[in-house]
């Protein structure tokens, strides 16, 4: 099972992503970016894959420059991949299972043990049925 983050290119701090103002995106090619960042990428249509030892990254590739983009993530180290990358180009992290905006400054704070726990409160209520 994945654990899927939505990166964001905003001119502004996001807290919350109800409150997005739409005005501060700012579009990205998050395609190309990824492609001059990693070495090993897997490339099926337009689904693409950076293949590491110990994670993968998928996304769905774009036509346009777009303001966000949907990554699915397998492995802890597959975060720790992307954050330098966040920094350096003043992305944000929103973490679909908690809600919340991963602080890339202390990502285990709300990072992947997070997805673990949820992960496991699913299969416990499969195992359950």
């Amino acid at each position: 099972m994945s654990w899927d983050v939505v990166l964001f290119n905003s001119s502004e701090k996001i807290t919350s992503v109800e409150d997005i103002d739409e005005s501060k995106l700012i579009p990205t090619d998050f395609d190309l970016v990824f492609e001059h960042s990693f070495e090993n990428i897997i490339k099926k249509a337009n689904q693409r894959e950076i293949k590491g030892d110990d994670f993968a990254i998928c996304w769905f590739c774009d036509k346009e420059p777009t303001s966000n983009t949907l990554l699915n993530l397998y492995g802890e180290n597959a975060l720790y991949q992307l954050i330098p990358l966040a920094i350096k180009n003043n992305w944000q992290i929103f973490d679909t299972g908690s809600g919340e905006m991963i602080d890339l400054n202390n990502p285990s704070k709300n990072g992947y043990e997070n997805f673990q726990s949820y992960l496991n409160q699913i299969l416990n209520k499969k195992d359950l049925q």
